[in-house]
């Protein structure tokens, strides 16, 4: 065989341009992402102050069904049945969530009652 040229070792391509690209498009995404807003529930544990007074407001929250002091009702209802249990404004109302109530729908029962005026929520086990 003829040989025209002196061999070459062969180079090994740079990897630093690439690296560049990469810490470019790291960068890039990080300040044009939005990380998620955290919201604040305020709850209070049980037992917290013992200023319990009035009738019973146990809501239990089942993954499909809301019984109030063991009487099912719906959420649409529910500040309708609450309200002439309530001595004051600043009573509580305590949650209890079932084995198969995940905790959107605690959230979502929570919220529905802040937003129906009920800001004393307690949440038990």
């Amino acid at each position: 065989m003829f040989s025209f040229a002196i061999p070459r070792p062969r180079r090994k391509p740079s990897l630093t341009p690439m690296i560049d690209v990469v810490f470019l498009l790291l960068v890039f995404f990080m300040l044009a992402s939005q990380f998620g807003h955290d919201k604040a529930l305020p709850l209070s544990a049980a037992g917290g102050d013992g200023s319990y007074t009035g009738p019973p407001r146990l809501i239990d929250i089942g993954a499909d069904d809301l019984r109030l002091n063991g009487v099912v009702v719906r959420m649409d209802k529910l500040s309708g049945k609450l309200g002439p249990m309530m001595e004051t404004d600043d009573d509580i109302i305590i949650l209890r969530g079932d084995d198969e109530a995940t905790l959107q729908r605690l959230i979502d029962v929570a919220q529905f009652l802040q937003a129906a005026g009920f800001t004393r929520l307690s949440v038990v086990e």
